[in-house]
């Protein structure tokens, strides 16, 4: 029999709303909850198994790429950690950015404005890479997909809560420097359009 430690449960409670989670999130998608369902779904689905296998193709995946596989990945753990650090209390799953949370652009947020996001794809193409399967490179790029549009949509609530962010999306990278689709830098006029748009 499992125990339910109130304590615990109370504080979960007390994060998740001060991450802005509600029922009503998950059905109309208020604060972006969609964005990270999907997140976490493709997340989830990389524990799925390589397929087609290598094997099954008739290809030996060399031990080479399995072993940068497995690199990459404990490499996006790292950067991971370190972007959790470096935004502290105000590190939410939510593309919504928490209210009066103010604005991170040290350690991994210098490097890019995602850090998290890129952390994740470095993860996702370690796996690929370790696995050598046609199912986990689809699972990456759609990653890539969803993660781009939700740093997007997160970008625009960030515009309207700090004024100087214009600033950092045009002098640094968004997720991965210089990779169509995963790096946009918007000149600070257009951000500051972006900002005042409703």
């Amino acid at each position: 029999m499992i125990r339910r430690d109130p304590i615990m449960l109370s504080r979960m409670n007390q994060r998740l709303q001060s991450w802005g989670f509600s029922w009503e999130g998950l059905l109309d998608n208020r604060r972006g909850e969609w964005w990270l369902l999907a997140q976490m779904i493709l997340i989830a689905a990389h524990w799925l198994p390589p397929t087609p296998a290598p094997s099954e193709l008739g290809i030996h995946w060399p031990l080479a790429l399995r072993l940068i596989g497995g690199f990459s990945v404990l490499i996006g753990l790292v950067l991971g950690v370190q972007g959790a650090l470096n935004l502290g209390d105000s590190l939410s799953p939510l593309p919504e950015p928490i209210p009066g949370a103010p604005l991170v652009t040290r350690g991994a947020y210098a490097r890019c404005r995602h850090p998290l996001y890129q952390a994740l794809l470095i993860c996702s193409l370690g796996v690929t890479l370790a696995l050598g399967s046609l199912l986990h490179l689809g699972l990456l790029l759609a990653l890539a997909t969803v993660l781009s549009l939700k740093a997007r949509r997160e970008e625009r609530r960030l515009c309207s809560m700090h004024s100087d962010y214009a600033d950092t999306m045009g002098s640094t990278p968004a997720i991965v420097p210089l990779l169509p689709g995963l790096d946009w830098r918007v000149a600070p006029e257009s951000a500051t359009k972006e900002r005042a748009a409703p």
